[in-house]
């Protein structure tokens, strides 16, 4: 067994390290699962919620479990307003939640990164001017920035993306530059440079994969803070528009009914927006322990 360990990849590593704990193993697992119901939504939903064609108004507000006719049991979740089943508008308001979380951060991390690497190795004006604007950006809230980016824009699933990535690509440019400068006075970079290697050949093989790890745990969490926000602006009509629901839309399609007693319009919706967050958090929160065991338990 010691033989076998000391010829560990770092990839085996810090999967082991990874799932060592069992609450990461369970909401990487739910995760998982979530990701790849959104992603076979067409497949496995039992209605297309899009297809007007397949809605009977008389199907509206039917109670989870309901029985028809003929004694079998349909829609599972119950039906909103518009008759459609709940359990396929969640399964397809989880497709472009995800998607929009997942495609908002990846731009980001990208842009502010890049920034922030070019102003920690540049330094002088570029660092200054780069670093302003980043703090100009952080001194808003989000979804004020947001807000004000969707009204005038409008609503639509390519403009909310842009405005997810406005909110958060300050983050990962803070980040990246303090990495850059505390690896730009070691060693291997002044060798790097006594080499004669060009600057972004220096940024790309050297800079850039020291200072990744904090940006992997940021990126992580922005993912759940980006589906949160987007569901945020959805609740209240500024992101997707009602042809693309995403779960903030469905949550407050069903608001007006919570007094009435139909109560499942906007609970499973939100339960579903909820697992999707606390997973990735948990996921988060674990690989910021394993990639910096400082920070475990803080």
């Amino acid at each position: 067994m010691r033989t076998a360990r000391r010829h560990d990849t770092p990839l085996t590593r810090f999967l082991r390290a990874y799932f060592s704990s069992r609450i990461a193993a369970a909401a990487t697992a739910l995760l998982l699962l979530l990701m790849l119901a959104a992603l076979c939504a067409p497949l496995i939903a039992p209605q297309d919620p899009y297809d007007l064609m397949k809605l009977d108004i008389m199907d509206s507000r039917l109670a989870p479990g309901h029985v028809s006719g003929d004694g079998r049991m349909t829609y599972l979740m119950g039906t909103d307003e518009q008759g459609r089943d709940m359990l396929s508008a969640i399964l397809y308001g989880l497709r472009i939640s995800i998607a929009v979380g997942f495609a908002s951060t990846a731009a980001a991390l990208v842009l502010g990164m890049a920034l922030g690497l070019i102003a920690g190795y540049a330094g002088g004006r570029i660092e200054s001017l780069i670093m302003r604007v980043a703090d100009i950006q952080l001194s808003f809230p989000p979804i004020l920035i947001a807000l004000v980016l969707l009204a005038v824009s409008g609503p639509g699933v390519g403009k909310i993306i842009v405005a997810l990535i406005a909110v958060q690509w300050a983050y990962y440019a803070r980040t990246a530059r303090s990495a850059a400068l505390v690896e730009r006075g070691k060693e291997y970079m002044e060798a790097a440079a006594g080499l004669g290697l060009s600057p972004a050949r220096i940024v790309l093989r050297h800079l850039l994969p020291n200072c990744m790890p904090p940006l992997i745990v940021i990126a992580a969490l922005q993912v759940a803070s980006a589906i949160s926000l987007e569901a945020t602006l959805s609740f209240l009509g500024l992101g997707l528009p009602v042809t693309e629901p995403s779960l903030g839309l469905l949550i407050s399609n069903g608001f007006q009914y919570l007094l009435s007693g139909t109560y499942w319009i906007s609970f499973y919706p939100g339960l579903a927006l909820l697992l999707t967050v606390a997973a990735i958090n948990l996921v988060a929160d674990q690989l910021r322990d394993v990639l910096n065991p400082r920070l475990q338990g803080v």
